[in-house]
């Protein structure tokens, strides 16, 4: 079964010190089953590295080498992330007190009605209030 993949839970496989058994069990799965994620993912995982760099966490080899690492992961972007961005998207963030980015991977969850793989804290509340599949973590 595919899921909906957060960008916590792969900063936190891409930070091995962040790293969890769960973590590692849906990356793995991910290799076989593949994940959707809304447009602006891509956006927001290149910024968190590219911040890490600036601030010297780590170099850029080490963030060229996890984005190519990413490259090879069966990642499917909904094309629909953006049609519901004023809508949707944007109750489920004002009902939850969500950002709007936060938001964007309940909106794809609920939509596709698939388990929504993150480590946020609030979004997994709200993805429990809106009744969303989660996964265990």
């Amino acid at each position: 079964m595919s899921l909906v993949l957060d960008s916590s839970l792969i900063l936190a496989w891409i930070h091995r010190n962040e790293t969890t058994e769960p973590v590692v069990r849906v990356m793995e799965s991910l290799k076989q089953t593949g994940a959707w994620v809304p447009s602006l993912w891509h956006l927001e995982v290149a910024n968190v590295l590219q911040i890490g760099v600036r601030r010297r966490r780590y170099t850029a080899d080490f963030r060229d080498g996890a984005l190519s690492d990413l490259s090879l992961f069966p990642i499917y972007v909904d094309s629909e992330t953006n049609r519901n961005t004023w809508g949707t998207t944007l109750r489920l963030a004002e009902r939850h007190g969500l950002t709007m980015y936060d938001a964007s991977y309940l909106e794809l969850a609920l939509r596709r009605g698939l388990p929504l793989a993150t480590l946020d804290k609030d979004l997994r509340g709200a993805a429990a209030a809106e009744k969303a599949q989660l996964l265990g973590m």
